[in-house]
């Protein structure tokens, strides 16, 4: 297997597939797990947009407008639960689900409650149990949103 070589922080946009079943941003700041969510979801039909921590994905938020977030608990900078608190405080992204993608401890769970997570995915995680979360939640907010079938990136200002 060739060595890829790595270039400095940037963001990694999937590119665009006709009939996409939404728009995911996965944080976290491990590069290998982000690349195999990032895989995973893509194979499934999912747009993915990455980020590397918490401080990222705030940043990234807005202008890439996600069906749904996946975050990692422990990250530099940001954490998952700082987060998804902030999501939460915030009124353009308070409705946006969001799944923990972590060990999902019993302190995980209760703090990712707390801040307001939708869902968890224990890590190591099946890829059909991350794809099955990830569809949930973006449906939901489809339908949420009053949207059926509307491409990821259409119809939103």
């Amino acid at each position: 297997m060739a060595k890829a070589r790595t270039r400095g922080l940037r963001r990694t946009y999937s590119r665009v597939v006709p009939g996409v079943s939404g728009r995911v941003l996965v944080v976290d700041d491990n590069k290998v797990i982000r690349q195999l969510i990032k895989v995973n979801l893509e194979l499934e039909g999912f747009e993915v947009v990455t980020a590397n921590d918490g401080v990222e994905c705030l940043d990234v938020v807005h202008r890439v407008c996600p069906d749904a977030i996946t975050l990692d608990v422990v990250m530099p900078r940001l954490d998952g639960f700082g987060a998804a608190a902030q999501l939460r405080a915030d009124p353009r992204t308070r409705h946006l689900p969001v799944a923990i993608v972590s060990a999902c401890t019993q302190y995980e769970v209760e703090a990712g409650i707390a801040a307001g997570v939708d869902a968890f995915v224990a890590k190591p995680f099946e890829p059909a149990e991350l794809v099955r979360v990830v569809r949930r939640l973006v449906e939901r907010k489809d339908r949420r949103d009053g949207r059926k079938g509307t491409p990821a990136g259409r119809g939103r200002g």
